[in-house]
C-alpha cells in the first residue's frame, strides 16, 4: 500500500489498568477523507493523541508516510516532531488564542512552520523579515480561502462559533500540513454552519490536496464527506468500510447509529 498517509498496526493504548486503545489496526489512504466514529469513551480522541504524539501507546506502530514518502515512526516521537513532519490537528475544545485577532492567531501557524527561533526574532535580519513577509502572505491567503477575510482584525472571542471551526482550520493549514485530524469540527454549529464546513472539508482536500481524517458524531456530516469509515468501541476496531457498507452493518447500527443511520442514508 504505497499510497498510505498513517499505518497503524497492533496500537495498544494503557493507563493503569484501563485499556483505551485494544489492538488497533487501520490504515489511511493520501488524499483519502476518512472518519472515525463510535459513542463517547470509544477511544476516538485517544487514537487521535496517538496519531500526534501526546499520547504513547505501550504495544503496536503507528508510521507516518510525509513528505518526499519519507517515513516517521510517531511512537517515541514529541508532538513537535510529529507537527513538523506534515500532521496537523484541531481540537473538539477551541483551542484559538481569545485575546488574539483571527490573523494573529493564523499567523502564528505560519510563523511556526517558518521557525523564526528566539535569536532571529530579536535580530530581526534578512531572512527573519523574508519569513515575516511570507508569513503574512500566508494567512491572508488562508483567511481567504475559509471565507473569514472580512474578520481577519477581529478578536477571537468574539467570532461566532462556526467562525472559530474554520480559523482553527485555518491556523492548521498554516502549518502546510500533509494531514490535517478533525476533532468534532461540527460540535456545536447550526445547520447552515454545517454545510459551510461540509464544503470548506471537501475544498482543504481537493484544492489543497490535504489528507483528511475526521472524527465527529453528526453522521449526516460524516456520511456525506468520508470515503471510508472504522468504527471503534471500547477502544477495538469493530467494522470499517464505505458509508455504504457501515450504514448496512447490523452490529454498527443496533449499536452506535441506530436511527441515525437511517436519517443519514436518507430513508
Amino acid at each position: 500500500m504505497s499510497d498510505v498517509i498513517f499505518d497503524v498496526r497492533d496500537v495498544t493504548l494503557r493507563f493503569g489498568g484501563v485499556v483505551s486503545l485494544n489492538d488497533v489496526t487501520l490504515h489511511h489512504l493520501r488524499g483519502e477523507i476518512l472518519a472515525v466514529i463510535g459513542p463517547n469513551g470509544a477511544g476516538k480522541t485517544s487514537l487521535f493523541n496517538s496519531l500526534t504524539g501526546v499520547y504513547q501507546p505501550q504495544e503496536g506502530s503507528i508510521t507516518f508516510v510525509g513528505r518526499n514518502e519519507k517515513s516517521v515512526s510517531v511512537i517515541g516521537r514529541k508532538a513537535h516532531r510529529v507537527a513538523s513532519a506534515g500532521v496537523a490537528r484541531t481540537f473538539q475544545a477551541s483551542r484559538m488564542f481569545s485575546a488574539l485577532t483571527a490573523f494573529e492567531n493564523v499567523k502564528i501557524g505560519a510563523e511556526n512552520h517558518h521557525g523564526f527561533g528566539v535569536v532571529g526574532a530579536m535580530l530581526r535580519g534578512p531572512r527573519t523579515r523574508r519569513d515575516d513577509r511570507l508569513s503574512d502572505e500566508r494567512t491572508v491567503e488562508l483567511l481567504r480561502f475559509v471565507g473569514l477575510t472580512d474578520r481577519a482584525n477581529t478578536i477571537a472571542a468574539s467570532l461566532s462559533y462556526g467562525e472559530r471551526r474554520r480559523l482553527e482550520i485555518a491556523r492548521g493549514l498554516a502549518t502546510n500540513p500533509q494531514v490535517l485530524l478533525l476533532d468534532e469540527p461540527a460540535a456545536g454549529t447550526n445547520p447552515s454552519e454545517k454545510v459551510e464546513l461540509t464544503n470548506l472539508i471537501r475544498r482543504v482536500r481537493d484544492e489543497m490536496g490535504v489528507t483528511i481524517l475526521l472524527i465527529e458524531h453528526d453522521m449526516k456530516l460524516v456520511m456525506s464527506l468520508a470515503e471510508r469509515l472504522y468504527v471503534l468501541n471500547f477502544g477495538s476496531v469493530i467494522a470499517e468500510g464505505t458509508p455504504e457498507e457501515i450504514r448496512a452493518n447490523p452490529v454498527v447500527i443496533e449499536a452506535y447509529l441506530g436511527s441515525s443511520a437511517t436519517q443519514a442514508g436518507g430513508s
